[in-house]
C-alpha cells in the first residue's frame, strides 16, 4: 500500500511541473508495490524500484529529452526566421519600414540596401536583429 501512496506521490509534481523524471519514480515506485503483492520482502521490493526507475532515467529520459527538443518546436525570435509578412508601410534598406509578421506590427529593413518592398507585398523574414526583422 505504501509503494502505491508514494507513486501517487510523485505523479502530483509530474503533473504540476512536467519533468518526466518524477512519472519514472513513480513508476518504479508502482514496481515496488507488484514487488510486494508477489510477496517480495523489503529488501525486494526496494531494490526493483531502485531498478526499475534507474532503467527509466537511464533508457527513457534522453529520447523524453530528445523528442521534447525537436527543430519543429523553436520559440521565440527562432519562431520568426523564415517566416513570411505582409509589408504595411514602405521597407528599404536605408530606413525601417512596418511589417506585420506573426500578428504583431515589427519594425522592418531589407537585407539588400537597394531593395525596397512596398505595402502589401509579401517578404520573407532572414533575421531577427534587437526589434527589427531583417526581411527580403
Amino acid at each position: 500500500m505504501w509503494w502505491l501512496i508514494a507513486a501517487v506521490g510523485l505523479g502530483i509534481p509530474l503533473v504540476i511541473t512536467t519533468m518526466p523524471e518524477f512519472g519514472m519514480f513513480a513508476v518504479g515506485a508502482v514496481a515496488g508495490a507488484a514487488a510486494a503483492g508477489l510477496g517480495g520482502g523489503i529488501v525486494a521490493q526496494v531494490i526493483t524500484f531502485v531498478v526499475v526507475s534507474v532503467a527509466l532515467l537511464v533508457f527513457v529520459r534522453p529520447l523524453a529529452y530528445r523528442n521534447r527538443q525537436s527543430a519543429g518546436q523553436r520559440s521565440g525570435i527562432d519562431a520568426l526566421k523564415g517566416r513570411q509578412a505582409v509589408v504595411l508601410e514602405r521597407v528599404d534598406g536605408g530606413s525601417d519600414g512596418r511589417i506585420k509578421l506573426a500578428g504583431e506590427v515589427w519594425s522592418a529593413r531589407s537585407l539588400e540596401a537597394g531593395r525596397v518592398f512596398d505595402p502589401g507585398q509579401q517578404v520573407d523574414v532572414v533575421e531577427i536583429d534587437g526589434a527589427t526583422a531583417v526581411v527580403m
